[in-house]
């Protein structure tokens, strides 16, 4: 059994960042209180000047800062004094949908500036997972980086983490030429498959335990209730309780079997996770719920009112259970009883809604994923890999798994390597190692992850790595 539970849990707003909700918008102390948006009707924007606990956002030693509101947009820039002519352009994660937009700092802040290189930041101009705002503000900050700083950048990278992982990968596609390398992190690098993995996750826990649900769930006051009595049903039979670790039953077992199979498959350190993910609470306005739970009924029909319909989707998903050639009576079982979704409408090919990764890089990607991640799962490697193998781009794309169970859940030491390695193949041509993610045999050995974990992962449970 695992130990720590308690600290578990309230170590996941820790290790979930891009979650936080929004500020309020009376200021804190010392800092000018959000400006209504000039472009979004309702909205505020928060003094990009002041980090959200009220202290100043101040330059690092050696480097100078510029911040502003552009569109509706609060930005922030910062350039060392030995400069080196790049710029770095950094895409925050999802963070609800609250009214308030703000601007942060990428994790490698310090890193970049001692390693010469300028970065830039944009709250985006909208909440809610909109990818596409998130690409156009993003962009948006080369232009905003010459006109603050009277100098244009000589390349570009482009970073993002969770949904700006696939900001990240939506970004390099549509301006394929403005970017010399990108490093998504924890990144939703398959679009509405993580939609589509909402979905798996609560309608195969619905089959295993015999209790019928809808979907979508009908709008309006009572969807939420409908939803916590349907789970009330399933919970005990899964041995599952919001708030503590689980004790899962035989059914609870094969459930868990089926989510590992569709997170990336069989690997070190899922029991765990699932445990860990599990006995956490979910989000708002479900918290009460085991994290599972709460993610697929809020969002409305898979889009969070980004897209106009439906775009999750399990008609053509046959779940497993287990590994054999052929599928056990078991799994013909859940397969016919499991309720089957059909997408209203696919993922976007532009910016609206939810926008279409492709897989088809133009320049060296390198990304980093936790293999306990069950919030963005590690399977949204997989997606990636195999679309940038199949448009013939598979020699443009690295990935390191890292043993944590946490989202976007890395050391610095981690993150440093990354970004240095990235570096060097954009500047030499010669790719970096990664982890051979689509190949069961290497991500069911109990070394999987070892290679570029770096550090220590709290409530990671696995056999230890080879010294």
């Amino acid at each position: 059994m695992i130990t720590g539970w308690k600290h578990a849990l309230s170590a996941l707003v820790l290790a979930v960042p891009l979650l936080a909700g929004i500020p309020a918008s009376a200021a804190p102390a010392g800092c000018s209180a959000p400006a209504p948006s000039t472009t979004q009707p309702g909205y505020l924007v928060a003094d990009p000047g002041c980090e959200i606990d009220g202290t100043p956002f101040t330059a690092l030693p050696g480097a100078h800062v510029y911040t502003g509101i552009r569109a509706g947009a609060a930005y922030r820039i910062e350039v060392p004094q030995h400069w080196n002519g790049r710029l770095v352009v950094w895409a925050h994660g999802y963070r609800g949908d609250g009214t308030t937009v703000y601007v942060d700092n990428p994790p490698l802040r310090a890193h970049y500036i001692a390693s010469g290189f300028a970065w830039a930041a944009s709250s985006y101009a909208t909440n809610g997972y909109d990818v596409g705002q998130g690409v156009t503000d993003s962009y948006s900050m080369i232009d905003q980086f010459r006109r603050v700083t009277g100098q244009a950048a000589r390349s570009a990278l482009m970073s993002g983490a969770s949904m700006g992982g696939q900001v990240t990968a939506v970004m390099i596609e549509k301006h394929p030429h403005s970017f010399t390398g990108a490093m998504p992190m924890c990144g939703v690098l398959g679009d509405t498959s993580l939609f589509d993995y909402f979905l798996d996750a609560n309608a195969t826990a619905a089959a295993l335990t015999g209790v019928r649900i809808d979907y979508p769930l009908h709008p309006g006051d009572t969807y939420q209730d409908q939803w916590r009595a349907q789970v009330a049903r399933m919970l005990p039979a899964l041995g599952v309780t919001a708030g503590a670790p689980p004790t899962l039953t035989a059914t609870g077992k094969t459930w868990s079997a089926v989510v590992e199979r569709r997170t990336g498959g069989v690997r070190p350190g899922f029991d765990g996770a699932f445990a860990y993910w599990n006995a956490a609470r979910s989000l708002d306005p479900l918290s009460d719920l085991p994290f599972l739970f709460g993610l697929y009924p809020g969002l409305t029909g898979g889009t969070e009112k980004i897209a106009a319909g439906n775009v999750a989707g399990n008609q053509f998903t046959f779940y497993r259970s287990t590994d054999g050639r052929w599928p056990t009576a078991a799994e013909w079982k859940l397969n016919a009883s499991v309720l089957r979704v059909h997408p209203t409408i696919p993922p976007s090919r532009d910016l609206s809604g939810v926008p279409h990764v492709y897989g088809r890089p133009a320049i060296p990607v390198l990304s980093m994923h936790d293999v306990g991640d069950l919030f963005v799962p590690f399977s949204m490697e997989q997606i990636y890999a195999q679309r940038a193998a199949a448009n013939g781009r598979a020699a443009l794309f690295v990935s390191r798994a890292i043993r944590g169970v946490g989202h976007c859940d890395f050391t610095p030491a981690e993150l440093t390597q990354g970004f240095d390695d990235l570096i060097h193949w954009v500047d030499s041509g010669h790719r970096p190692a990664g982890d051979a993610i689509l190949d069961r045999r290497t991500v069911s050995s109990p070394a999987f992850g070892c290679r570029f974990t770096n550090g220590t992962h709290q409530f990671f449970v696995a056999p230890a790595c080879p010294a």
